[in-house]
C-alpha cells in the first residue's frame, strides 16, 4: 500500500510531535509539507519544534512553514503550563540544523491541493486558525482535499481547558465556527479528545516499555511528556498521560482503527461562559450532518502503531541518533 500523501497542521507540543514521529516513520504516510500555527506554544517555538520532531524521525527534507501568530480574534492564550515552556517538557532539546520556509502556512494550504486536487490528505493537530484563513479566501477548499481530519473538540462535552471544551477548539473558536460552516461529513471527520482519554491513554505500564526501549525516537517521545504527565495526574485524573494528536494522526494513516463513529451537525459556541463548546445536534430535525465524528478507536491497534514506528531504525547518518541528547 502506498503511503499517504499528507499536509499536517499543528501547534508543535509533546503530543504533536510524537503525532509527526508517525507520519513521518511508519512508513503509512508520505508528508509534503508541515505548517504551524499558534496554539500550544507561540508559533516560533511550535515550529521549532517542529523541525526538531521531524530531525528526530530522520526527515530533515520535509518543509515546515510557519502560520498565524495569534487566534482570529481573540489573544494567544497558549498550553505551556501543560507542555513546558517549550512546548516539549523543558528537557533541553538542541536547535535543529534545520531552518523554517518562507512562505506562509496558509499559502501552502491553499496552493498545495490546488496543485494535486483530490489527492491530499490534510490532518490538523492545533487550533483551526489557518485553516479557516484559508477558508476564507478559498470557500470550496475542503472540496480540493482528499480528506480533512482534525483533533478537534470533545463529542462527549468533557473538556480539559473547561469543563466542556477542548483546548484547540476554546482556543480559536472563531476559526472553528468557520470550519464547521464549510465542513461535510464526507470531506471532514473530527477525532476530539474524547476518543483520546478512553483510548489513547499511556498508562504507567506503556510509558515504562516507551521508556526501555531505548531507541532515539522511543527516547525522544517518553521524554518531551514529562510535563504532560505531571498535568494528567493533578488535573485530568487519568491513569497516565493522553495522546490527542497522536491518535487522530493514526486515524488518518489507518481508518480502520475506529470501531465507532456517528454523522452529526456540529456547531461551535463562541459565547464567554461555553466558549469553544461543541453544540451537537443529533435531533430527527436537526440541520443536515456537516461533520464526522469518531467515538472510539481500537487501543491495541493504536499502541502497537506506535511502539512500532518508535523501533524503526533511523535512516543511515540522520541526526539526533543520541536516544539521550538532552539535558536532565
Amino acid at each position: 500500500m502506498s503511503a499517504l500523501p499528507l499536509l499536517i497542521d499543528t501547534d508543535t507540543g509533546s503530543d504533536d510531535a510524537v503525532a509527526l514521529l508517525l507520519a513521518a516513520a511508519s512508513g503509512l504516510g508520505d508528508i509534503r509539507a508541515v505548517t504551524t500555527v499558534a496554539g500550544n506554544v507561540p508559533v516560533g517555538t511550535g515550529t521549532r519544534n517542529a523541525l526538531i520532531s521531524l530531525e528526530t524521525a530522520g526527515r530533515t527534507d520535509i518543509p515546515v512553514h510557519p502560520g498565524c501568530a495569534r487566534p482570529m480574534t481573540r489573544t494567544l492564550s497558549s498550553a505551556q503550563h501543560v507542555h513546558g515552556e517549550d512546548g516539549m517538557g523543558d528537557i533541553g532539546l538542541p536547535d535543529p540544523s534545520t531552518a523554517c520556509r518562507s512562505t506562509h502556512a496558509v499559502d501552502v494550504l491553499l496552493s498545495y491541493p490546488r496543485e494535486h486536487p483530490g489527492e491530499l490528505t490534510l490532518v490538523t493537530l492545533a487550533p483551526l486558525t489557518n485553516i479557516a484563513a484559508a477558508l476564507l479566501r478559498d470557500p470550496e477548499l475542503f472540496t480540493r482535499y482528499r480528506h480533512v481530519y482534525c483533533m478537534a473538540g470533545a463529542a462527549d462535552l468533557r473538556g480539559n481547558v473547561s469543563p466542556t471544551a477542548e483546548f484547540n477548539l476554546w482556543a480559536d473558536p472563531e476559526a472553528a465556527r468557520i470550519v464547521t460552516q464549510a465542513a461535510t461529513p464526507e470531506k471532514v471527520t473530527w477525532i476530539g479528545w474524547d476518543v483520546s482519554r478512553k483510548d489513547a491513554v499511556m498508562t504507567p505500564a506503556d510509558q515504562q516499555r516507551l521508556e526501555q526501549l531505548g531507541t532515539p525516537m522511543a527516547t525522544f517521545a517518553h521524554r518531551i511528556n514529562r510535563t504532560v504527565a505531571d498535568w494528567a495526574r493533578e488535573v485530568t485524573g487519568l491513569p497516565g498521560y493522553d495522546l490527542p494528536d497522536p491518535v487522530a494522526m493514526a486515524v488518518a494513516l489507518e481508518p480502520g482503527l475506529i470501531t465507532e463513529q456517528e454523522r452529526a451537525h456540529v456547531a461551535i459556541s463562541v459565547a464567554d461562559d461555553t466558549r469553544g463548546q461543541m453544540i451537537i445536534d443529533r435531533r430527527l430535525s436537526a440541520p443536515a450532518p456537516n461533520i464526522t465524528l469518531v467515538r472510539r478507536v481500537d487501543e491495541t491497534g493504536f499502541k502497537k502503531l506506535l511502539f512500532d514506528t518508535v523501533t524503526t531504525p533511523l535512516p543511515a547518518g540522520s541526526p539526533r541518533t543520541d536516544a539521550a541528547p538532552y539535558a536532565s
